[in-house]
Order: C-alpha cells, then sequence, then structure tokens
C-alpha cells in the first residue's frame, strides 16, 4: 500500500456529529441484511498525522482523546442477503476480519474505514476488490469457543500476496461480563457508536447508512494476540495493551451507497488535480439482486 506524505486534514464545514448509542438515522430501504456476530473489537491507540497517511483526500482521521484509533474486529459474518431473497446456507455465512480505522466526512458525519477485509470466500472476495475498489482478502478463518469463555479467532491470507510472508492473526478473548450504556468509556463509545461506512469507488468517495440495534457489550480480557493484519496494510505495528470488548451480535440493515457530495478519492500516487471534483451525491448504481444472489452462490471456499 502506497503512503501519501502527510498533509493537513480537510477542514470542517460543518460540526461533527454527536456520536449516539441509538441509530441517528434508521435504514428505511435497505440493499443488503447480514448479521455480524461472536464479535471481537480490539483497538489500539495511534498517531493521528500516521493514520490521516492511508485514508483518501477527503476524509478526515476522527479522534477520542486526541488519539486515532485502529481496531482489528473478527467476526461471524451471518445470513448475508439482499431483501425479499432468503440466505443461501452455508454460502452466506462465513467468518470475517477486518482491520478498520474511523473517519470524518468535511460535513461531521462519522464512519469507520475499511484499511482490509479478510473473508473465506474468494470469488466475492476477487468481485468487491475489481468491482467496487474495496480491499478485500481471500483467507483461511476459523472462530472457536472454548471453555472459560473463551473465544479464539484464527486468520491466515491465501490471496493477494504468497509464500510465508502471508500476514496472519490469531487472537484469544476471555470474554466478561456485560457493560452496560451508562458505563461505557469514551474511548468504547467511540469505537462503537458508529452508523456508516466509508469506502471509494471509481476514485470517488462512497458512504453508506449502516442501522441496527444497539451492541450488547461485554468487556473482554486478551489472552493471546498475534497479528500482522494491521501492520499488512502499512500502518506501524500496534503498541501497548488494546481496549478489548466483545459481542454476541447484532442484526444489520446497510442501505444504498452514496457518493460523497463533491469529494473525490484520488489514488496516492495520481495527481489529484488531474480528477473533476464536484460529483452529485447521487446513488450508485448496483447489481440486481439476481446478480448478488449468483455471486453469494459461487462464494463457496475454493
Amino acid at each position: 500500500m502506497s503512503i501519501r506524505p502527510s498533509t493537513s486534514p480537510r477542514p470542517l464545514t460543518g460540526s461533527t456529529e454527536q456520536l449516539e448509542l441509538v441509530c441517528p438515522r434508521p435504514v428505511r430501504r435497505p440493499i443488503m441484511l447480514q448479521g455480524w456476530h461472536d464479535l471481537a473489537s480490539l483497538h489500539w491507540p495511534f498517531d493521528p498525522e500516521v493514520v490521516q497517511q492511508v485514508l483518501p483526500p477527503g476524509l478526515n482521521v476522527d479522534v477520542c482523546d486526541g488519539r486515532a484509533w485502529v481496531g482489528l474486529i473478527p467476526f461471524h459474518m451471518r445470513r448475508i442477503r439482499v431483501p425479499g431473497l432468503p440466505a443461501l446456507g452455508s454460502w452466506s455465512s462465513f467468518p470475517e476480519t477486518n482491520v478498520r480505522t474511523y473517519v470524518v466526512a468535511p460535513d461531521g458525519r462519522r464512519a469507520v474505514w475499511f484499511c482490509s477485509l479478510d473473508v473465506t470466500r474468494i470469488v466475492p472476495a476477487i468481485v468487491a476488490r475489481v468491482a467496487y475498489g474495496l480491499p478485500y482478502c481471500w483467507s483461511d478463518m476459523s472462530i472457536t469457543h472454548h471453555e472459560h469463555d473463551i473465544v479464539e479467532y484464527t486468520t491466515r491470507r491465501r490471496w493477494p500476496g504468497r509464500g510465508p510472508r502471508r500476514p496472519r492473526s490469531q487472537v484469544r478473548v476471555e470474554v466478561g461480563p456485560r457493560v452496560e450504556d451508562d458505563d461505557l468509556t469514551e474511548v468504547e463509545r467511540f469505537v462503537t457508536a458508529r452508523w456508516a461506512l466509508a469506502s471509494s469507488f471509481a476514485g470517488r468517495v462512497v458512504w453508506a447508512d449502516v442501522d441496527h440495534e444497539p451492541w450488547p457489550l461485554h468487556r473482554a480480557r486478551l489472552t493471546e494476540c498475534d497479528d500482522a493484519l494491521v501492520s499488512a496494510r502499512g500502518l506501524p505495528r500496534p503498541q501497548g495493551d488494546p481496549v478489548v470488548l466483545w459481542s454476541p451480535g447484532v442484526e444489520v440493515r446497510i442501505g444504498r451507497p452514496r457518493l460523497l457530495r463533491g469529494e473525490t478519492c484520488e489514488p496516492a500516487d495520481r495527481d489529484p488535480t488531474s480528477t473533476p471534483t464536484g460529483f452529485d451525491g447521487g446513488d450508485l448504481t448496483l447489481p440486481h439482486r439476481s446478480s448478488t444472489e449468483a455471486l453469494l452462490r459461487m462464494g463457496g471456499s475454493a
């Protein structure tokens, strides 16, 4: 991954939205339904200038307590489907691990930015990379529940990359007591109260609203962490103890992605003056739902 020279964050044109534990923008007409379950959340503090370098123009790194936060999030994706169609059994459920950080649009909206997404389905990984520019990777993954409330997550990337240097991750957490909303720390609220996903499509910043019930959260203790996924995306290896949470999961509604009005997402090695600005913020053209169903059917383990 190429890194741009450090630049100052783009000035905000509006105030940064408040962090709400209940979805402030319900998704009335989702284009995708899915469950995020058995989810472990590990977050480390980073220098905001370092994280800003891996973001596209048009997005600012979001900070809490003066620091950016980068998360390693392994979980079980369940019953991914298009509204009106049934889930497709094992093709619709699989482990995923994403490396993420948090961003603010110039108008103050907050979102998640994915640095990488590892899944066990090769065809959706390739198609998502080629068609949508999402940093999906094909990996062997497992989620194992052990005695004494220990949950183990393993990831071994298969593509892209080759040889023994392909990144791996092994995480074990001990799930602790339920934490009530009023007892969340400032950082815990910051990394969980997220109601949009930001990405890029054809060189433009794309935004999609996300809607789900408030997270049922448990504090957790990290008992093992051997991870190379974070550093594989051009970030330094995390230092110190992470903030650790665990959740049994939520059912998620994802809205139609829209272009971020007036912004572009330039490749790091491209002259930003060569691409026009002033996009209209309209909907993206998405595959027909029968195409999405066919893609899920093709996504069996290879």
